[in-house]
């Protein structure tokens, strides 16, 4: 199988590559930082030496980019999995928050996985199979203080996600929503929270691999996960 996964090089993104790796699939990957790629591949090339892995150091904010990305990931082959995965979060109130903020998370959290999507999605329409997973969080389920511009970008992220369900039965392609709470990646390294308070990033893929391998005939919608002990 090809699965396409963005913002790869840590956090969730790289948990996704990990578990996957581990399969044998052949992996395409995409983030902004060449080299975080590039040492996340060494590292699950060290753990699964047999590991198939390509990838592109893009912005996929940008749309030129995400169709450019999408369409590399065509020389491949029709994609299996796509996990939309590249995020980006700016703290901040709708009142105060800086000018062009919305902007930057709409591009991001958004329209990356729209293009993405819509450059890959008449190969996977065409094969009538295929799994796309949104990573998109509590806060598209919930506002809350601080979260802003980020806070619309995931709500419409989600509503991306329930489009592309309904659009998508006929094809037998399956559309889930990931609706993560905080977990420790590196956005939580620095934080000064107790890492044992919130979730691993390990557990979010688990749940995504799970998923992807039931049989044709389910779709799991959405996966919310959030701390035993709830949201902080």
């Amino acid at each position: 199988m090809n699965i396409i996964i963005t913002g790869a090089s840590k956090g969730f993104g790289k948990s996704f590559a990990e578990i996957f790796a581990a399969d044998g699939h052949t992996l395409l990957l995409c983030a902004r930082n060449e080299m975080q790629l590039k040492s996340t591949v060494k590292a699950i090339q060290e753990k699964n030496s047999k590991a198939v892995i390509h990838t592109k150091a893009i912005d996929i904010s940008v749309k030129e980019n995400a169709i450019a990305f999408g369409k590399w990931c065509l020389e491949f082959g029709t994609p299996t999995i796509v996990i939309n995965n590249a995020g980006r979060f700016l703290p901040g109130s709708i009142f105060n928050e800086e000018d062009n903020v919305l902007e930057q998370m709409i591009h991001t959290n958004l329209y990356s996985a729209y293009h993405l999507t819509r450059t890959v999605l008449p190969a996977m329409m065409q094969e009538k199979q295929g799994h796309i997973f949104n990573i998109c969080s509590i806060a598209s389920l919930k506002a809350y203080s601080n979260g802003g511009s980020y806070s619309i970008s995931k709500f419409a992220l989600l509503g991306l996600s329930k489009n592309l369900r309904e659009e998508l039965k006929p094809y037998n392609i399956k559309v889930t929503s990931v609706m993560p709470g905080a977990a420790f990646t590196d956005s939580w390294a620095n934080s000064g929270v107790n890492e044992n308070r919130i979730m691993e990033a390990n557990d979010v893929a688990k749940m995504v691999y799970a998923a992807a391998k039931l049989s044709p005939q389910a779709c799991v919608e959405e996966i919310i996960l959030r701390p035993q002990l709830g949201d902080l």
